[in-house]
């Protein structure tokens, strides 16, 4: 025996150490017996395509409406484009995030051409203008305004 111990506790110490072990034993084997229930298997949810609507996104982002204009003196008239962001560098150069036709939006280079043969002339921090390959802009898309 270790002399720290008194010889009238080692037997104390002994049962403890073997009930411990008999309740871990019985939970293990209770465990075993009842945790054998047949297991319902859950069925996965089907996984949805969901298309976002650009439109959607930038009114729910806060966009109130996309101001679409002709060259001074024409009519205004619906764009099929919609201008969702803009990022330009103090020389002018960058690119504009334009949703075209309800399709998600792409990102254009000053030069790139867009769906319907208009091409993007020139950025300004909140407008895009956007004319044919030859010739002045004609179009003009504007960010909303900040709230």
């Amino acid at each position: 025996m270790h002399p720290a111990i008194p010889a009238s506790a080692a037997p104390r110490w002994l049962a403890a150490g073997l009930w411990l072990l008999a309740g871990l034993s019985a939970s293990y084997w209770g465990l075993r017996i009842w945790g054998d229930a047949e297991l319902v298997s859950v069925p996965a949810p089907a996984a949805e395509s969901v298309a976002a609507d650009p439109q959607a996104v930038a009114h729910g982002l806060g966009a109130v409406s996309v101001v679409a204009s002709q060259a001074e003196g024409e009519p205004i008239e619906a764009s099929r484009h919609v201008l969702l962001g803009v990022v330009r560098d103090g020389a002018g150069r960058g690119a504009a995030l334009i949703a075209s036709d309800g399709k998600p939006a792409k990102p254009y280079r000053i030069g790139a051409e867009l769906p319907g043969g208009l091409v993007l002339r020139e950025l300004t921090p909140r407008e895009a203008l956007l004319g044919p390959a030859e010739g002045e802009a004609t179009q003009r898309l504007s960010l909303p305004a900040k709230r």
